[in-house]
């Protein structure tokens, strides 16, 4: 049987696309990202796919024409969550309109299924009319939906990211949401922790940068993560102020600025800020800000200080042979905005089952 076909639109550098291309019933025969840097990454790591890197909106059906020679199977990804504060509000707002170009190239594509991710948040802007508007959308461009709100850690990733994802097929949809796999329930897998996500990285300090491993692979997680592997890339820490760097040293585990003396304790910054990770639980959501101290909770529990950018990836579940392109700031942005790849593969093996249980692609 020939391979399914997919388009990845907002294709960041590859995190859904991730669990399509390491899966050998799909074939990703284009790739849509606007940002040069992360389509950069993105290539880096799916050489074999061709990759227009500009605006969505100027995607027309005569750039499509030669990726639809065959029939596409398949659209995956979603819009930047910023577009849906104003979709239905500032029809002008050029966010606002990243959704209308998302369904414009549906409209165009005619895919038997898409994949469509984004924040929880959505489902309660406006009061919950907005995702009844996306919902009313998609049912015009003739696709019966389904939506769930999976969260990461239930599947392997050492890392509490809660994200929606909606599932819209021609005719009546039979797709099912993967099954968790990690969790507090029977006959679960306990989650990962950061600990056992972690724990074979050397130690380092504020502005140090080692490339050997320091231990064997302590689980499966690190076998997974390290594959064939040998030498780390990514993995130097930030450079912190001496004051930051006492800061982050006088940290409990999972400790905020609260849990600091009064000399040191920052007069700004939110609850989460200048705050130490634990590390014997999954981490919070990674974010791009995930080694700016002052921006996020991110403090290593072991080694006080900031996470080096191969330990962000690691957290989203990106292999440490994964590739990230441009300056720290992107590189970081480009992981945190991603869909950890262990979660991808799970939505691609529900879509194959969906296809193969009944009737090929005749979805």
């Amino acid at each position: 049987m020939s391979k399914y076909a997919v388009i990845d639109l907002f294709a960041g550098v590859g995190g859904l696309s991730y669990g399509f291309s390491h899966n050998d019933n799909f074939s990703i025969v284009l790739a849509n990202e606007y940002d040069k840097d992360t389509a950069k990454a993105y290539s880096l790591n799916h050489p074999n796919t061709p990759v227009i890197d500009c605006d969505i909106a100027s995607i027309d059906e005569e750039i499509l024409a030669p990726y639809l020679k065959t029939p596409i199977d398949i659209v995956i990804g979603g819009p930047p969550c910023q577009s849906y504060s104003t979709l239905g509000k500032r029809k002008n707002d050029e966010k606002a309109q990243l959704f209308n170009e998302y369904c414009r190239l549906l409209k165009i594509i005619q895919p038997k299924l898409f994949i469509f991710e984004n924040v929880t948040g959505m489902l309660s802007m406006l009061g919950g009319s907005l995702f009844k508007t996306i919902q009313k959308k998609f049912n015009e461009l003739g696709y019966s939906l389904k939506h769930s709100v999976l969260n990461a850690v239930n599947f392997g990733v050492p890392q509490i990211r809660e994200r929606v994802i909606l599932v819209g097929t021609k005719a009546e949809n039979f797709f099912q949401f993967p099954h968790i796999t990690h969790g507090e329930g029977f006959l679960l897998s306990p989650p990962i922790t950061m600990n056992e996500a972690l724990s074979d990285l050397p130690v380092l300090g504020s502005g140090q940068e080692k490339n050997l491993y320091a231990l064997s692979p302590q689980n499966d997680f690190q076998k997974l993560m390290r594959k064939k592997n040998v030498q780390l890339t990514e993995n130097a820490s930030p450079q912190n102020g001496e004051h930051l760097i006492k800061i982050m040293q006088a940290l409990p585990d999972g400790g905020t600025k609260d849990d600091l003396p009064a000399n040191l304790r920052p007069r700004s910054g939110y609850g989460n800020t200048y705050a130490k990770l634990w590390w014997s639980r999954p981490v919070p959501t990674v974010t791009r800000n995930f080694a700016c101290v002052s921006s996020s909770r991110c403090v290593h529990p072991r080694d006080s200080r900031a996470l080096t950018t191969r330990e962000g990836a690691r957290l989203q579940s990106f292999p440490d042979d994964y590739k990230f392109y441009g300056s720290r700031q992107k590189k970081n942005l480009q992981i945190g905005n991603a869909v950890p790849p262990l979660m991808s593969i799970k939505l691609a093996e529900q879509v194959v089952a969906c296809f193969t249980n009944k009737g090929e692609r005749n979805v």
